[in-house]
């Protein structure tokens, strides 16, 4: 028990001259090479070209996150070969996640529940990795160094501190191989666009073509014209609705992640010691959120489809 108490202190006690080594070298490196400038823009960076075709930073990122799922999803079907009942580890966590997603949308859905929670738990866990991203080191500071005025030639920054080799005269901009990938619009869109059309396909699924009622409603327009006209507007309404839900899906997401994406740069640069790690944790919440809001919306308003809207004709009736 002496020899485990002992070295359970030794090696504590090392982490914690390693954590006071790196931020000292922190300090000497900051003073020792200027800080490169990171290249800030909306639209994602052009990093290289496959042929004719464009390679951008954030279509990297895309690709690191679609590796990272299926290695969760091959480390999740290696855990159930064990024969083990009880999951552990990595795969204990991910069950116990998607377990409270799978509840959550059991007491929305009810019997669509199979059907909808799938595109849930996807989106969720794709979005999440894509927010995530951001707190691996060498996203968005390893790439390319160019004069901030486009001059000069662009050189390989291996690990952020190829500054000294530059000129001591003019800016220069980063650019990195990696960029989040929600902070990239083009992403958003895509998403929020597939999103809602899943919402309609699963709102005719579940009522056929009497879904599209919701939308155009026009039983009541000769027999009764004041209600018809009425239902035609509201049915308008929910048409502007369904656009305006792929807008706020957007914007929302890329407009958290972009801003915390933005503040790490200005953090990184104007304290480069240390100071970035405080705002790690925070970025570490927002990304979580933000991919829960993704899903759970997409989550209730698929379960909003499935079922019925109301018998208009019957409540005027009435």
């Amino acid at each position: 028990m002496e020899q485990e108490q002992t070295k359970k202190k030794w090696r504590w006690g090392v982490n914690r001259w390693i954590v006071l080594l790196l931020i000292i070298s922190s300090v000497f490196a900051a003073k020792l090479y200027k800080p490169v400038l990171p290249h800030i823009q909306l639209p994602a960076e052009v990093v290289g070209h496959i042929g004719g075709f464009g390679v951008t930073n954030t279509m990297i990122a895309m690709i690191i996150t679609d590796i990272f799922i299926l290695l969760m999803a091959f480390l999740v079907r290696g855990a159930t070969k064990t024969g083990s009942l009880i999951p552990t580890g990595f795969s204990g966590a991910l069950e116990a996640f998607l377990e409270a997603l799978y509840g959550l949308t059991e007491s929305t859905a009810g019997k669509w529940t199979k059907q909808i929670f799938p595109w849930f738990a996807s989106i969720t866990l794709f979005v999440l990795i894509a927010n995530w991203m951001e707190l691996i080191p060498g996203t968005d500071s390893i790439g390319l160094i160019e004069h901030a005025h486009g001059e000069g030639h662009a050189i390989q920054n291996i690990a952020g501190f190829a500054a000294t080799l530059l000129p001591e005269k003019g800016d220069y901009a980063l650019t990195s191989f990696v960029r989040v990938l929600s902070t990239d619009l083009n992403f958003t869109v895509g998403l929020a666009l597939i999103s809602m059309f899943m919402v309609q396909v699963m709102g005719l699924k579940a009522l056929g073509i009497g879904y599209l009622s919701k939308f155009f409603y026009v039983k009541t327009i000769f027999s009764k014209p004041i209600f018809g006209v009425i239902d035609f507007a509201v049915g308008i309404l929910e048409i502007v609705s369904e656009f305006s839900k792929i807008l706020s899906f957007s914007f929302r997401l890329f407009g958290n992640i972009f801003a915390g994406s933005v503040l790490l740069f200005v953090i990184g640069t104007l304290i480069p010691v240390f100071a970035q790690s405080i705002f790690l944790m925070l970025e570490f919440f927002i990304g979580l959120i933000q991919a829960l809001i993704f899903g759970l919306l997409t989550m209730v308003f698929m379960s909003q489809a499935v079922h019925g809207h109301g018998d208009t004709e019957e409540e005027h009736k009435n």
